[in-house]
């Protein structure tokens, strides 16, 4: 198989900005010493790119290279408490009677939060919203934007939902996104989810016409931080993953193409990626996340329709 050849860098001096949002999670299940604040952006995540690719044609597969999945690496390193004023970065307009809460501590909010919430995944545990509360009790007039700013890191990273399933007591559950039932932590909880891995590649797979080649997928993964014998401090050595623990687990196809010389590879979707999920599912979720409508893909749109035909044949015995 080909290899992408990583940028001579340190990784202290270009954190994947997709992965500097849970520094320190990795090994630290249960532990409260997670306070380090740091960014929470993603490929997927609308505007975290400061400047925005040229992405052509919407429907083409490189546009979700350039468009969804672009990332523009950021280092914790360069957030220095302080040295912006409370002017600088404030975004979004607040009701009446509420300052706007600036940039920068809004990010380090909802990263504390976002790693209080994969915490709660992996033990298991439900998080109530007077605990979410308390977590950034300084911004308790913020709780609503923090909260849904949070909830939408965890679901393009991680690949997780967040939901009220006690809405008397104000109980909040985490489960797997878009019908997937794996969430590649290993060993006990060790480790931390990665079902957003396996949907950026899904949906990398889908938008090239349902056969990715490999350079394509590391094209984008390479976007993200993430490069083919280097290993990942969150995921771990990302190749394996990939070619072998996703293959293993039937959501991924990885083949030889046919009468390729030299030898070149490319991703399908697996056996277990079409039972648990759906061209459809994964085409709404890029959308929402873009926000864009079906007809910035009109091709795949077309795809996903006949996808949810048969299988509405299907299950009928048509």
């Amino acid at each position: 198989a080909s290899s992408e050849k990583s940028p001579q860098h340190s990784h202290d001096e270009s954190l994947p900005a997709a992965c500097s949002v849970t520094q320190g999670l990795e090994g630290a299940h249960g532990s409260e010493a997670l306070e380090e604040p740091c960014l929470c952006s993603h490929p997927l995540m609308p505007g975290t790119s400061e400047e925005a690719s040229d992405t052509g044609n919407p429907e083409s597969p490189q546009s979700i290279c350039t468009s969804s999945i672009a990332i523009a690496t950021t280092s914790t390193s360069e957030l220095n408490e302080g040295s912006r004023s409370e002017a600088e970065d404030s975004t979004s307009s607040r009701g009446p009677g509420t300052k706007h809460l600036p940039k920068e501590a809004l990010d380090k909010a909802v990263s504390r939060l976002l790693r209080h919430m994969v915490l709660s995944y992996l033990k298991k545990e439900l998080m109530t919203k007077a605990d979410m509360k308390m977590i950034n009790k300084e911004y308790e007039d913020h709780f609503t934007e923090i909260f849904l700013k949070a909830s939408e890191c965890l679901e393009v990273i991680f690949g997780l939902d967040v939901k009220e399933v006690d809405p008397v007591n104000h109980c909040y559950g985490f489960s797997i996104k878009l019908g997937l039932t794996y969430d590649g932590v290993m060993h006990g909880n060790e480790g931390i989810p990665k079902t957003g891995l396996l949907i950026v590649i899904l949906a990398v797979i889908f938008m090239n016409g349902n056969i990715a080649p490999e350079k394509e997928v590391w094209k984008v993964l390479n976007m993200m931080g993430i490069y083919s014998g280097q290993k990942h401090y969150l995921i771990g050595e990302p190749r394996k993953l990939i070619t072998k623990d996703f293959v293993n687990e039937k959501y991924l196809k990885y083949r030889r193409v046919a009468n390729s010389n030299p030898s070149q590879f490319e991703f399908l979707w697996g056996s277990r990626a079409h039972a648990e999920t759906t061209k459809m599912k994964v085409l709404e979720f890029l959308m929402k996340v873009e926000g864009t409508s079906p007809m910035s893909y009109p091709s795949q749109y077309a795809d996903a329709l006949r996808d949810e035909e048969e299988r509405a044949g299907s299950s009928l015995g048509v």
